[in-house]
């Protein structure tokens, strides 16, 4: 889509093409991914200057410790509060990856409304919109595989989008509101994203930790067989986003992408409770699969159970990702 914001132009402030010293910002520093990336990011002889911003709860001093001369914001991405301060301190960003949003299904749910306004990037556009004359910020934006119906397999971003649930559908109008407003950026519809804790525990449930605590129990416990995801490490998460922000900085040109980003097997949440058990050594008989059209059917009998927690979701990274980034011919 033709941009109404924004002029690509990837330089220094002086004018001249420049990766050292790039100023990194990180929107949702403080949740899962974020952590991992500015581990990642601020690591010994970086050569970015990397600030991060949080909502709601401000970072423990610990991890600023940890992280020294990192810089941390608080900002309200629905009214855009918070942003100018982040210019007024350290200039403005070359890069923004945007890993922050509403993105529990039951919330999304029940309050689609801030699920849109959270979830659709348009106070940060607008702020970054600002920043043209200079130069056009490098915008990575975070989507979900979840845009996709579900209705078959092997999804490719060629497919059209159809979600289901409140969140995906933000997440499609967060997608189309950035085609149609920046011209510089890279949209990642990634799929669940496991991996260790960060630097900083998260509060959040993850998957393998909360695979792994029930069965630990040796109790039968019930998953989905017939429900598809292509789990992402975390790490390699963080290694895309690295490679395309050395790639744009290269290129000094626009890149304008919508990727899948997926692990390489595509699994049921059964087989993925197979795995953990086999890797830790448990009882593998405590998973026991079960239908999830079969599970839903009873639920809604009963009244039990909200309708989106039925949906299917199926996923499959495309080789496209590398062969659009120049991997591979």
């Amino acid at each position: 889509a033709e941009a109404t914001f924004g002029v690509c132009c990837s330089t220094a402030m002086d004018g001249s093409p420049s990766k050292e010293g790039r100023f990194i910002l990180i929107l949702g520093g403080s949740g899962y991914l974020g952590l991992h990336l500015l581990e990642a990011l601020c690591c010994p002889h970086s050569p970015f200057r990397v600030a991060f911003t949080y909502h709601s709860h401000p970072p423990p001093p610990l991890l600023l410790e940890r992280l020294p001369g990192v810089s941390a914001f608080k900002v309200d991405l629905v009214n855009g509060d918070g942003f100018d301060a982040i210019a007024a301190t350290l200039g403005p960003p070359q890069v923004v990856v945007n890993c922050s949003a509403l993105s529990l299904p039951r919330e999304c749910e029940d309050k689609p409304s801030l699920a849109m306004a959270i979830n659709v990037p348009n106070s940060l556009v607008q702020w970054l919109s600002l920043f043209t004359g200079v130069q056009s910020p490098f915008l990575i934006q975070l989507s979900t595989d979840q845009v996709y119906e579900g209705a078959k397999s092997f999804y490719t971003e060629e497919d059209d989008t159809n979600p289901v649930n409140v969140y995906g559908k933000s997440k499609v109008a967060a997608e189309r509101f950035i085609q149609g407003n920046w011209s510089n950026y890279v949209i990642l519809r990634s799929s669940i994203i496991y991996g260790p804790q960060p630097i900083i525990p998260v509060q959040k449930s993850l998957l393998v930790q909360w695979m792994d605590n029930i069965l630990s129990n040796g109790k039968e416990v019930e998953f989905f067989c017939d429900e598809y995801r292509c789990p992402i490490f975390v790490k390699d998460v963080v290694k895309v986003i690295e490679l395309l922000i050395t790639k744009e900085a290269s290129e000094m040109t626009c890149m304008a992408l919508v990727l899948n980003l997926g692990g390489p097997d595509r699994l049921s949440r059964a087989e993925m409770a197979e795995v953990v058990a086999n890797m830790r050594g448990l009882d593998k008989s405590s998973v026991k699969s079960v239908s999830a059209a079969l599970v839903c059917l009873v639920l809604f009998e009963n009244l039990q159970i909200h309708w989106l927690w039925c949906i299917f979701f199926s996923f499959f990274v495309s080789c496209s990702m590398m062969r659009k980034l120049g991997l591979s011919s």
